[in-house]
């Protein structure tokens, strides 16, 4: 089955289709406006550059890190925009980690005083975090290094911004700013047949003339097809993993892993978690995950075929 024959608009959810929307030259202008509408107001960026989204450590031994996207505005301010497809047990490790590169690249031979330019982090996370499970509608984090006792910002230069995409539900009708057209049209976008009526700004034009996968050259198409394939490929290793109880602190490729019956091994000398408790009934489990995919804009058809379940017991979940 092509698995992008039921689809007019790339997924941004695959690897390649979030590079190709927003860390390419020519659709650089889609970046900058995503950025302040996420930004909401807090700083307006009038132009960005993009960076080499592979940073080195300080020496051979050091680990790197890698961008979804990379870049900086006119004042020199780094910005790092990452798509999170599946919860990580270190996933707040990992994005402090990642924010120190830019923070590090700052530094200067000889007499410096420590002046730094702004570091934004942008996650746009295809999960919950587990302490905000039963809040529905906090989905929009926005984190900065605060003193406590007098719950003022400490350190304005150091910012993190969280998207729980799952728990943004907005309908069409519901859209209030340029925020939530963002968010609405990042979600739905696999799912839609054409352009929402409520995104009438011109760069959403851009946005779904670029989102044509009947737009995409040969090879383009060919890029995007193997990485949606993955995507989907991983959601179902996912999906198989969680229906057999293991941690969901676990990383990617070790859920991956696990769901194609490779032997669980151990990652750097840490051995990994495997039960956080009773596995749910499968049955339960799989319209469970069936739900989730189904929300998430996945094909009916694609979805009776990582669960098992029929079209027509999805299409009534």
């Amino acid at each position: 089955m092509d698995i992008m024959s039921e689809n007019r608009y790339i997924n941004p959810y695959t690897d390649y289709g979030f590079k190709y929307f927003f860390g390419t030259e020519p659709n650089k202008d889609l970046t900058l406006h995503l950025v302040n509408a996420l930004l909401q107001g807090r700083e307006v960026i009038k132009s960005l550059t993009l960076l080499p989204n592979e940073q080195l450590g300080d020496t051979e031994e050091d680990r790197r890190s890698v961008f979804d996207i990379y870049c900086e505005n006119e004042q020199g301010d780094k910005i790092i925009i990452e798509m999170q497809k599946a919860e990580q047990q270190w996933f707040k490790d990992r994005s402090v980690y990642y924010s120190s590169f830019p923070i590090r690249s700052q530094g200067e031979k000889g007499k410096w005083l420590f002046g730094l330019k702004a570091v934004y982090t942008i996650g746009i996370l295809n999960f919950v975090f587990d302490e905000d499970k039963d809040d529905e509608n906090y989905y929009h984090h926005v984190v900065q290094l605060m003193d406590i006792n007098k719950k003022e910002v400490f350190y304005e230069k150091l910012t993190y911004i969280y998207l729980e995409m799952p728990k943004f539900k907005k309908t069409e009708d519901e859209l209030e700013n340029l925020t939530d057209k963002w968010l609405y049209a990042l979600k739905n976008l696999p799912r839609l047949l054409e352009r929402p009526k409520a995104l009438q700004e011109r760069i959403f034009s851009k946005f779904f003339e670029v989102a044509e996968v009947a737009a995409l050259s040969k090879e383009e198409y060919a890029k995007y097809w193997e990485s949606e394939k993955v995507f989907y490929d991983n959601q179902g290793a996912f999906m198989t993993a969680d229906q057999k109880g293991y941690n969901r602190g676990i990383t990617e490729g070790e859920a991956i892993g696990i769901a194609k019956g490779e032997a669980i091994g151990i990652a750097k000398g840490e051995a990994i978690g495997i039960a956080k408790g009773e596995a749910k009934g499968r049955t339960d489990a799989t319209k469970e995950n069936a739900r989730r995919m189904k929300a998430d804009g996945m094909a009916s058809a694609l979805i009776a075929k990582y669960t098992g379940l029929t079209v027509d017991e999805i299409e009534s979940l």
